[in-house]
């Protein structure tokens, strides 16, 4: 969707006038919201900006010149792009990042710098010349107008407020200023930004491939959807088995009844270890392949970012990033824009989306409506949040409320802790969460222990961790984040234990269960659901205890700073089942906690009464 599109006269005529009233009139009549008095302005400064940039001499009138222009089934918007052919008579897109920053900070993260943007406070975020280069790699990757019509895209960023200064050019950059240049304040900046402009589009077509990029067909190009597939083929820990395998063709098959017949719905339901995941990317990989619109989707960040990464190889991040997308993006979406939407964790689905939890209906059926397939992957025992909602039944509701056609499919244990239902029905048992047959552990499921401290439960992590980078410590959300505002503070500290680390939420983000150094940090239920890695060490924090002999819930034990379970107490005086909920979100959590390790779990406690317990439940030495 383009909100503005004419020729280069057309524009410069229009900038003359209030072009951002036309732009915001434009805008509401294409998405049917209101710009603010904010983005307005800035819609006249950077555009009469760019208009004396193209006053110059030696540009066709006849360049199509196309502003605010919506990237199809993203939320991220190219400030303005320029089309015409080149000397050879080769089409070109140039595509411009606009800035109105006076001045920003270095950050020591790859393509990352801190600038004010859109508010009063200074934030990290894409430097300008990766943002611009990222677009064109994301319209390279998957607008057909583009791949089939070998379009040249040239990215750049024009900060026209911003003095060279030797930070928004800093050498870390070099590789984005290289890929999309980057042009500054004043008159020879202006000039040298026009060179670029005359060097990519020497005549001018009428604005017409601003017509065909806007109606090209949203798909993954070829080269991409056979790197991601052949990436896939490279990584033994995809390959599916036994259930797995005839979940993966189901869903397939399904996707391709959905073309011409009835909305499909697939749920999948399976526990820890049942490979939900495998099939859910594999899915990803084989129906990208097959150049179907599919995105993988998630609330949370880690588990995308993750297989992103592993998906990645040598392509460019942004291209394979564009096939995951967060649970929150289908408020907006047209019906059926997309072929398939393959949803894992569903149970961590909302009700609301947006940064306020005031957007939408209701992310299933939202999620149903903007795919002609989707397939959700559930585990009702992992709903950790008072805000989760995505459990089977809401599926099976919203499926039969919006007349989908509704398979349903479970998958048994496979992997994870030594393949071993015994362990997770002990663990049930153990925890309070159901009764069980099984209130003896078996010993030969998978290496499970008791530390005394969470010392030594780390120092011992981080020994196997040198293996193959697959260990890590997580802990409840009993502390605070205090490292998030003060990085050298320390969040968790037992001072009995001797011990002090801090959250993982950090500069590794939500590759912490991947990057090497951070198994010297905790992770949290936020960052490592849906991720598994071969040996998990746990901290019990004060939220769940044992006494007489059971273990008892304490939601005054976790952090204010959690979200989980925010606003229980007020809920509790209006709803008597709110504790009840609560209690079962805290003991999902350390069931989720404890079911990450394929290989061993090893626990500790901040209580003395409850490592008793522990051992006692495992039968292990005192």
């Amino acid at each position: 969707m383009i909100i503005y599109s004419g020729t280069r006269a057309g524009f410069l005529k229009d900038a003359d006038g209030f072009i951002e009233e036309r732009i915001a009139s434009a805008y509401l009549t294409s998405t049917g919201r209101y710009a603010g008095q904010s983005e307005q302005r800035s819609w006249k400064e950077s555009l009469s900006e760019m208009a004396k940039v193209l006053r110059a001499p030696g540009l066709p009138d006849d360049m199509g010149v196309g502003v605010e222009y919506q990237i199809p089934q993203s939320a991220k918007r190219i400030d303005m792009l320029l089309t015409g052919h080149d000397k050879d008579d080769n089409p070109h897109l140039v595509i411009v990042e606009l800035k109105q920053w006076s001045n920003a900070r270095v950050s020591d993260k790859d393509g990352i710098v801190i600038a004010q943007r859109g508010g009063p406070h200074e934030r990290e975020g894409p430097h300008p010349c990766y943002q611009a280069w990222s677009y064109a790699a994301l319209l390279e990757g998957f607008n057909e107008a583009i791949y089939d019509g070998d379009i040249r895209l040239r990215p750049c960023a024009y900060l026209h407020n911003y003095r060279r200064d030797g930070v928004i050019d800093d050498a870390r950059y070099n590789e984005y200023l290289e890929k999309a240049p980057l042009f500054l304040r004043g008159e020879p900046e202006q000039e040298r930004l026009r060179d670029f402009i005359r060097r990519h589009i020497h005549r001018g077509d009428k604005a017409s491939l601003l017509y065909q990029i806007e109606n090209g067909r949203i798909r993954p190009s070829r080269q991409l959807a056979d790197a991601v597939a052949g990436m896939l083929a490279d990584q033994p820990e995809f390959v599916l088995v036994d259930e797995q395998k005839v979940a993966y063709e189901t869903a397939l098959s399904l996707a391709d009844r959905a073309e011409s017949g009835s909305k499909q719905v697939l749920l999948i339901e399976g526990g820890p270890g049942t490979g939900k995941s495998v099939v859910a990317v594999n899915l990803l990989a084989e129906l990208t392949r097959r150049r179907k619109t599919t995105r993988y989707v998630s609330k949370n960040a880690a588990p995308r970012t993750v297989y992103a990464e592993k998906l990645r190889g040598k392509r460019r991040r942004n291209e394979v990033q564009a096939l995951f997308g967060g649970s929150g993006a289908f408020v907006d979406a047209e019906p059926d824009a997309f072929d398939v939407l393959v949803v894992d964790e569903a149970h961590r689905l909302n009700a609301k989306s947006g940064l306020y939890g005031n957007l939408g209906e209701h992310q299933v059926k939202e999620i149903m409506q903007a795919a002609r397939c989707s397939i959700f992957f559930v585990d009702d025992a992992q709903r950790v949040t008072l805000a989760d909602i995505g459990q089977s039944n809401e599926i099976v509701r919203w499926a039969e409320q919006l007349g989908a056609d509704l398979t349903r499919l479970e998958l048994p244990s496979q992997f994870r802790c030594a393949g071993s239902d015994g362990y997770l029905a002990w663990l049930d048992q153990m925890l309070g969460i159901r009764e069980t047959a099984n209130d003896t552990f078996d010993p030969g499921a998978l290496d499970f222990r008791v530390f005394e401290t969470a010392t030594e439960l780390h120092d011992r992590i981080t020994e196997l961790n040198q293996a193959a980078n697959r260990a890590r410590v997580v802990a409840g959300y009993c502390w605070d984040w205090n490292s998030k505002k003060r990085p050298d503070a320390w969040d968790i500290e037992i001072p009995e234990q001797g011990y002090r680390r801090q959250w993982n939420l950090g500069s590794d983000g939500s590759l912490w269960i991947m990057a090497p150094e951070s198994v010297a940090q905790v992770g949290c239920i936020h960052t490592c659901q849906g991720l598994e890695v071969d040996y998990i060490g746990v901290i019990l924090g004060p939220d769940l205890v044992a006494r007489d002999g059971r273990l008892v819930s304490v939601p005054t034990g976790r952090s204010k700073m959690d979200r989980s379970i925010r606003g229980w107490k007020k809920s509790a005086k209006q709803d008597p089942t709110t504790l009840s909920r609560v209690d079962k979100i805290i003991r999902n959590t350390y069931r989720t906690l404890m079911t990450r390790g394929m290989k061993g779990c090893f626990i500790t406690s901040t209580d003395a009464e409850t490592r008793e317990f522990l051992r006692a439940a495992a039968k292990l030495p005192q």
